[in-house]
């Protein structure tokens, strides 16, 4: 009489397969590993798997999760990595310049944008969008569409800071602290420009005929 056979002889290699693939053989190291119910000669991949892969009868690479390629030299992100970044390692992305988060999938502006602009891309130029009244690549700079003269800087939308001895919109007003008499005009910071006859730091002095 026969005796049944139990099936443990054929059962302990589907056991190393199912180890094998769920990454539970060997697979802790960096290098490759042979699976250890292939036949023959134990297989070997040139070059070497990496990232944990581990090496098929017939030379290839099985992957561990988060990398591909031929021989598991590239990781993998997801979502991709955008706007023109790179993949480090699982879920980790480099981006390019002008670019940031997770993903790369937001526009970053080097300094930021002052006085309300908007960090933009245009044709894969990344830039600020600067409010109504405001210039510079960070939106830095005030607009005064009159001009600040005399020195006179722009420190607001058309707003300027005007020098001692200057007012007005454009700081284009001298001043004058001892009026200018007789019609006299104040040309500037305490200079008056007289009328005939007249002459003098007010315009006080007549002359004679």
């Amino acid at each position: 009489m026969a005796q049944r056979d139990s099936g443990g002889g054929r059962g302990l290699p589907r056991l190393w397969l199912w180890l094998a693939l769920c990454g539970l053989w060997g697979g802790g190291g960096g290098g490759a590993e042979a699976l250890p119910f292939a036949a023959g000669p134990p297989a070997a991949c040139s070059p070497r798997c990496q990232h944990g892969g581990l090496c098929l009868a017939n030379g290839t690479c099985l992957c561990s999760k988060g990398y591909e390629g031929e021989r598991c030299q590239h990781a993998t992100c997801y979502p991709k990595c955008k706007n023109g970044g790179e993949c480090l390692r699982p879920g980790k992305c480099r981006c390019a310049p002008g670019y940031g988060g997770r993903y790369c999938h937001k526009v970053s502006c080097e300094g930021g944008c002052q006085n309300g602009g908007e960090c933009i891309s245009v044709n894969g130029v990344v830039k600020c969008l600067c409010a109504s009244g405001w210039t510079g690549s960070r939106c830095q700079e005030a607009i005064c569409p009159q001009g600040c003269r005399n020195n006179g800087a722009c420190v607001a939308p058309g707003i300027c800071s005007c020098p001692a001895g200057w007012v007005g919109g454009a700081c284009h007003l001298a001043l004058c602290k001892l009026p200018c008499q007789h019609g006299g005009k104040c040309i500037a910071p305490n200079v008056c420009r007289c009328r005939l006859p007249y002459s003098g730091l007010q315009c006080t002095k007549k002359r004679k005929e």
